[in-house]
């Protein structure tokens, strides 16, 4: 992903298309593009861990290279779904360099004015560079990345925006933000959850428990016994095992310090569900309270400093009591919080 990001996307805030990766199945594992480009996305459920093969959403390049086995492009109303019909995509399979087996597909989307000719040329490009990639040792060993017998889940990371399991042996296995979401919620709640909850929670009255039962047997593909059934919850020797349980175990015990030092992102910082924003506001008013109240400036400053506290107004008062509201910190955090 570094090396294709670096070939072919742009996240710049003017940026307009999107760089995309599936797996074999069309489903989407990766996006890098601007903030309105991945809202634009988001609209039409371009998004990770959806289904974007023939079956899953109807004629689009993604799944057009799945079937024929190429590079293909697809403009406006070749594309089967009448909301896609203002995009133009471009999509190139990559395949194994020793096997010949197809691993996944990189896609670029966006408006119609920003794909042309060159953008197949550049795909191509960067295909082969992938599968060049691919074809190193440290490259096949990262294909070696899912679940083998024997080999248990460890930890989840699910601060940030980039999930993943950790096993273990040490390996890392990224999640798609769908199954992170997933995590997450089975994370939050030890009495576990019901399939209908969980589409309820994820999709609205949109959900179905059909689709959550789908997604369930992919997760449980990846983690194994990691997460059980009826209902779905983990493990009980995975309790307090992400980065995010971490951090409130931490709390519980008074290490303040320590509970700052490892909150390290907001809790799943791309998620938009709102189920996964409200434990996300959740931890931030756990940590922000337990430095609040510690009386110790070096822990206020630190917590005003990160993406999290930065708008903490209460915190900024704190500080000022204690440190005295002539002080040039105080003075420096009162106006970044006011802007």
């Amino acid at each position: 992903m570094p090396a294709l990001q670096d070939l072919l996307a742009d996240d710049s805030i003017s940026g307009r298309h999107l760089l995309v990766l599936t797996n074999a199945g069309g489903e989407i594992l990766w996006r890098v593009g601007s903030r309105e480009a991945l809202r634009r996305a988001d609209r039409l459920e371009f998004s990770e861990g959806a289904d974007w093969s023939e079956a899953g959403i109807g004629t689009n390049a993604i799944s057009e290279a799945l079937v024929t086995g190429g590079p293909v492009q697809l403009f406006s109303a070749e594309h089967l779904v009448r909301t896609h019909h203002d995009w133009a995509c471009t999509a190139a399979p990559i395949t194994d360099p020793l096997t010949g087996a197809l691993l996944g597909v990189l896609d670029v989307s966006g408006p119609l004015d920003t794909i042309s000719a060159d953008t197949l040329r550049m795909v191509r490009c960067a295909v082969r560079v992938a599968e060049s990639l691919l074809g190193t040792s440290d490259g096949g060993a990262s294909r070696q990345a899912v679940r083998r017998p024997g080999v248990a889940v460890s930890a989840l990371e699910l601060l940030g925006d980039h999930p993943a399991a950790v096993f273990a042996d040490g390996s890392r296995v990224p999640l798609t933000l769908r199954r992170a979401e997933i995590l997450a919620l089975l994370d939050s709640r030890s009495q576990g959850w019901s399939a209908e909850e969980l589409a309820y929670e994820l999709h609205g009255d949109a959900g179905t428990p059909q689709a959550i039962r789908t997604e369930m047997f992919r997760v449980r593909s990846i983690l194994g016994d990691a997460v059980e059934s009826n209902p779905y919850r983990l493990a009980p020797r995975l309790s307090g095992c992400s980065d995010s349980g971490r951090v409130l175990q931490l709390l519980r015990k008074g290490r303040v310090a320590a509970a700052l030092e490892a909150y390290t992102a907001p809790l799943l910082s791309r998620s938009g569900v709102l189920a996964v924003q409200l434990l996300r506001d959740q931890l931030d008013l756990a940590v922000g309270s337990a430095v609040r109240v510690s009386g110790d400036a070096w822990l206020l400053r630190r917590w005003l400093s990160t993406d999290m506290g930065s708008r903490d107004p209460r915190a900024v008062e704190a500080l000022g009591q204690l440190v005295g509201r002539a002080d040039a910190r105080y003075l420096a955090f009162r106006a970044s919080s006011a802007s």
